[in-house]
């Protein structure tokens, strides 16, 4: 799972090369849907780790004070410290977003 600010875009290479594999492809939210039960699609939280996945976080969003993010739906929303985000999920750090 790559979490990164909602008004960029992922580099996609840069996140290949963090995740280290060899191809890197964007999946279609129909595609993982599956793997968040509970959750609306488009509205998946960015705890990966609850569901069995990595998670890589781009190092920007550490220079803000909170992180805000859907509980999983469409109409509510977390917001919360993204120091205690990070240190809730221990996420991989890198730098993915353009």
């Amino acid at each position: 799972m790559a979490v990164l600010p909602a008004d960029r875009r992922a580099d996609l290479e840069a996140l290949r090369a963090l995740v280290a594999v060899e191809r890197l492809v964007l999946a279609d939210e129909q595609e993982f849907a599956s793997l968040f039960p509970g959750c609306e699609i488009g509205a998946m939280p960015p705890f990966g780790d609850l569901f069995g996945m990595p998670v890589f976080v781009d190092a920007m969003l550490r220079e803000d004070e909170e992180i805000a993010f859907n509980d999983g739906t469409h109409s509510n929303l977390i917001v919360m410290a993204y120091k205690e985000y990070e240190r809730i999920v221990q996420p991989i750090i890198g730098e993915f977003a353009e």
